[in-house]
């Protein structure tokens, strides 16, 4: 019984409607439809192009409620993922168009060349501090000199880590 691709995942957002147009004001989701499953639970599932990938839930009136990571963590913070999921990956286009977004928005960012592989990678975390990140092509960084090597590392993080 092979896996051949993630759905979708679900954020249970204690911020239900910031956590809504952050993915959209950040990371360019549209809202789309969904299926009515007979129950009165609001529901709204974000769209990349005709697909699905995350639904956003408000917390039930009976669920604990737990404190979230901060969402405006340091490029430190950021590093060290979030729990119980550590981050969510997503592949991406156009980093200095999403980069602009992002300073623009007061978004906390970090930045990296993962190892010496043809991938370069950005880290934010969401409003309820899932770590969120988007892999691009390495040629997107070539405007950037003395590119942050394994940023992910504490030993670079003080020197290496551009904070957006």
């Amino acid at each position: 019984m092979p896996i051949s691709h993630l759905e979708h995942f679900l954020v249970v957002a204690q911020d239900y409607e910031a956590t809504v147009q952050w993915y959209i004001d950040n990371l360019g989701f549209e809202k789309g439809p969904h299926p009515d499953f007979g129950v009165d639970v609001e529901v709204t599932w974000l769209y990349l192009g005709d697909r699905d990938v995350i639904h956003v839930v408000p917390p039930r009136p009976d669920d604990d409620l737990r404190p979230a990571p901060d969402p405006d963590a340091t490029p430190e913070e950021i590093a060290q993922g979030s729990r119980p999921i550590h981050h969510i990956a997503f592949r991406a286009a156009n980093r200095v168009e999403m980069t602009n977004r992002f300073k623009e928005r007061g978004v906390i960012y970090l930045e990296q060349q993962a190892s010496k592989e043809d991938l370069y990678q950005v880290f934010v975390r969401d409003p309820n501090g899932i770590t969120v990140e988007l892999n691009f092509p390495a040629e997107e960084a070539a405007d950037i000199e003395d590119l942050a090597q394994l940023a992910l590392r504490p030993e670079n993080w003080k020197d290496k880590a551009p904070t957006g």
